[in-house]
């Protein structure tokens, strides 16, 4: 389910770490031994209107009070820590917030556009929970992590490397009445912060001195070891230096393991036509014709 992420654990991605364990753990407390306090933590956009509950913007979207919510969302950002060991936890930190304050803004638009559309109140069941930065985090997955073609079913449908994550994603997408509108707007969020339009990354976005601050105190308590199976790696003079050797390493370890997986079933897949009674140009070619199709290949050849 992890192969696009690279090595495993939470080594270098103390955000990551943090935002699966506090959240979590607070959303178990409130499950099982304080539910009378989850009326504190309801994402009630109606209240944030009628009663000005501002605080319901904070409160609400940060922990979730459903449980399978909460262990859907937590393998999706265990899955995108990625994105905090590639470009380090300041930027990370900065999308997560940029795209949780627009999604808020988003939520309010779309909210208001189903009740003038069809009528439909949804502003009282809004899922409650730290869901819209995740949702936002499909968008650099999908445009920055390479897909590989692990196993092809049923024809033309082939397994990736990502299928199952967006499976996963698929099933906090279907997993309340509402959620779709809060899952739309941190999909329009990370858009809008991926591609830097209206230069929202440079407004929303962690000062250094906070960065430093947050490095200072809670980093030490959220940090992970290296990974002993890992070969150490980073004769920099600085740390940010280090991290960055470290960060490539990952990368071109990440990129090499694809290929060459993406090299033997490009073998696997010439073997098979070659099999067929095809020579090893043609089958070369008519996979190079059908994006290394199997099936379209052989309709291919056949019809030649």
């Amino acid at each position: 389910m992890f192969t696009s992420t690279g090595s495993s654990g939470l080594y270098k991605a103390p955000l990551s770490k943090s935002l699966l364990l506090v959240p979590s753990a607070l959303s178990l407390l409130l499950a099982l031994l304080l539910p009378h306090c989850q009326r504190f933590f309801v994402y009630d956009l109606q209240a944030v209107k009628d009663d000005f509950q501002i605080w319901r913007l904070i409160c609400g979207r940060i922990i979730c009070l459903d449980l399978k919510d909460t262990f859907c969302s937590s393998l999706l950002i265990y899955n995108f820590r990625i994105f905090e060991r590639r470009y380090g936890s300041r930027k990370f930190a900065s999308f997560l917030l940029g795209s949780w304050v627009l999604s808020a803004l988003v939520d309010c638009i779309l909210v208001e556009a189903v009740w003038y559309s069809f009528g439909i109140t949804a502003s009282r069941n809004l899922p409650s929970g730290f869901l819209a930065p995740v949702f936002a985090l499909f968008v650099p997955f999908y445009c920055s992590i390479p897909r590989v073609q692990v196993a092809q079913i049923l024809g033309p449908l082939s397994i990736t490397n990502k299928t199952l994550i967006y499976i996963l994603g698929l099933q906090l997408f279907t997993s309340g009445s509402y959620i779709w509108i809060v899952a739309i707007s941190g999909l329009i969020s990370g858009v809008c912060y991926n591609s830097k339009m209206l230069q929202v990354h440079q407004v929303l976005c962690i000062p250094s001195w906070m960065a430093k601050f947050f490095s200072w105190t809670l980093e030490p308590i959220f940090s992970s070891s290296e990974p002993t199976s890992e070969a150490r790696i980073g004769m920099g003079a600085t740390v940010d230096i280090q991290r960055q050797q470290r960060m490539e390493l990952l990368d071109r370890q990440l990129m090499l393991s694809q290929f060459a997986q993406a090299r033997r079933q490009r073998q696997q897949q010439v073997a098979r036509l070659m099999e067929m009674g095809f020579s090893r140009g043609d089958a070369l070619e008519a996979l190079r014709a059908s994006n290394n199709d199997l099936n379209v290949a052989t309709n291919f050849l056949l019809q030649q």
